[in-house]
C-alpha cells in the first residue's frame, strides 16, 4: 500500500533535510539528519547533528522545544534516518522521542547500519507509537550516500579530482598553480566534505603538498586523513604531510614497521585491499587528488564512483599527461552528469549511473 502524504507532511521532512545539509562534512562517521517536531498542522522546534559528539537530530529537537518553552506531548517526529536504539557517543534516539511524548514517527530511510536496521522503529512501535516511512526516501538516502554505502559494502565511496592545462597536462615547464580561484575553493570545500586524501608518493616527492583544508573555514570539521601510496617507501621523511601534526598513513608493501601493508597489485598497492583497510577505519568518502598513475589505476580497475574534471585555459609546456579521456571514464562506467564554469576553468562531474550527485550545490 503507497502511503499518502499530505503537503504539510512533505515540506516537514523537507525541512529536516534542509537541516540535516547543515552537519555535512562535521559528523562522520555519522550520517547528516535532521529532524522537525510538529503539531496541529504547525512545526514546534527544529533540530540537526550539527557535529560529531553533540547532539543527535531529534535530541537537538527536543532540546530546541525546551528552549522555546514548547511542551512535545503528542505530537510529530520527522526524521530523515531511523532514530537509533543503542547507547554510543549520545544515549538512543529512541528514548529521547519516548519521554518528550512523542505521538508518531514519520521516518524518510531506514537506518542500514547493523547496530540499528529496524530495531528502532520496532522499539517506537512496541511501545505504542504510530511509525510511518518512506517520505522522501530517496531525498534522504542521496543525502546520506556515504554512509548507506559503507554499511552496505563496507568501503568508502571514491571519488577523483584531476586539474589538467588546456592539453591536458599536469605539471610542464611553467609549474606552479595554474587553475582558477573558484576551482581551488572548490578543491578545498570537496576537501571538507571527504574522509581522507589519497594521492600517489611522486606528487609527495615533486610538490611536497599539506593536503589539508585552507581556503574555507574549516567549521566544525576535522582535517581529513592523508593517505599516500607509496610501494616502496620513497617518501621524504621531511615530507609535510609527515611532519605538520595532522593524520597521514603510508600505504606500502614493504616488511617494515612504517605505515600500513598491504598486498601488491596492479602496479602497486592492491586498492581493493585499501579499500576494505579504509572501510575498516570508518573512511567513508575518499577523495583521490593525485597523480596521473594513481588515477590510471583506479579507472582501470573501475574503482572511481564520481570524478571531478577541471581543465584550465591555461598552458603549462611539455609534461606528463593526465591521460584521462572521455572513453576511458566511459570504459570504468561512469557517465557525464554535468558540465559547469568554475572561473574560467572547464568542469566535467562523472558518476556512476546508479549514484546521483550527493547535493545540488556538491562540492
Amino acid at each position: 500500500m503507497v502511503e499518502a502524504w499530505s503537503d504539510f507532511d512533505v515540506a516537514c521532512m523537507r525541512r529536516a533535510l534542509e537541516l540535516a545539509e547543515r552537519g555535512r562534512g562535521q559528523v562522520s562517521p555519522n550520517p547528516p539528519v535532521g529532524c522537525v517536531l510538529a503539531k496541529d498542522g504547525v512545526i514546534l522546534s527544529e533540530g540537526w547533528h550539527d557535529h560529531l559528539g553533540d547532539l543527535h537530530a531529534e535530541q537537538a529537537a527536543i532540546a530546541d522545544a525546551e528552549a522555546k518553552s514548547v511542551a512535545t506531548e503528542g505530537c510529530v517526529a520527522y526524521v530523515t534516518l531511523e532514530p537509533c536504539n543503542h547507547f554510543g557517543r549520545t544515549p538512543p534516539c529512541t528514548q529521547a522521542l519516548l519521554w518528550a511524548g512523542v505521538e508518531e514517527v514519520v521516518v524518510a530511510a531506514r537506518d542500514p547500519n547493523p547496530t540499528v536496521r529496524g530495531k528502532g522503529i520496532q522499539v517506537l512501535l512496541d511501545a505504542g507509537i504510530q511509525v510511518r516511512e518512506g517520505l522522501l526516501e530517496s531525498e534522504a538516502q542521496r543525502q546520506m550516500q556515504p554512509f548507506m554505502h559503507w554499511c552496505e559494502c563496507k568501503q568508502p565511496l571514491v571519488t577523483l579530482k584531476a586539474a589538467m592545462d588546456v592539453n591536458g597536462v599536469v605539471d610542464g615547464e611553467n609549474p606552479g598553480r595554474f587553475t582558477s580561484e573558484e576551482s581551488l575553493d572548490a578543491a578545498h570545500r570537496l576537501r571538507r566534505h571527504c574522509d581522507a586524501i589519497l594521492v600517489g608518493v611522486n606528487t609527495i616527492i615533486r610538490d611536497n603538498p599539506s593536503l589539508n583544508i585552507r581556503r574555507i573555514p574549516l567549521e566544525k570539521s576535522g582535517q581529513p586523513l592523508r593517505v599516500v601510496l607509496d610501494r616502496t617507501l620513497r617518501i621524504p621523511t621531511e615530507a609535510t604531510v609527515l611532519n605538520d601534526g595532522g593524520e597521514t598513513i603510508v600505504v606500502h608493501t614493504q616488511q617494515s614497521d612504517r605505515g600500513v601493508i598491504l598486498p601488491s597489485g596492479t602496479g602497486g598497492v592492491d586498492l581493493s585491499a585499501l579499500l576494505e583497510h579504509l572501510g575498516d577505519i570508518g573512511i567513508q568518502e575518499l577523495l583521490v587528488e593525485g597523480g596521473p598513475v594513481v588515477w590510471a589505476q583506479f579507472i582501470e580497475e573501475e574503482l572511481v564512483d564520481r570524478a571531478i574534471i577541471i581543465q584550465s585555459p591555461n598552458e603549462l609546456g611539455e609534461g606528463p599527461r593526465s591521460g584521462i579521456t572521455h572513453s576511458k571514464l566511459s570504459e570504468a562506467g561512469l557517465s557525464l552528469v554535468e558540465q559547469t564554469q568554475w572561473g574560467e576553468d572547464s568542469v566535467q562531474f562523472w558518476s556512476r549511473p546508479v549514484l546521483s550527485w550527493p547535493a545540488d550545490l556538491w562540492p
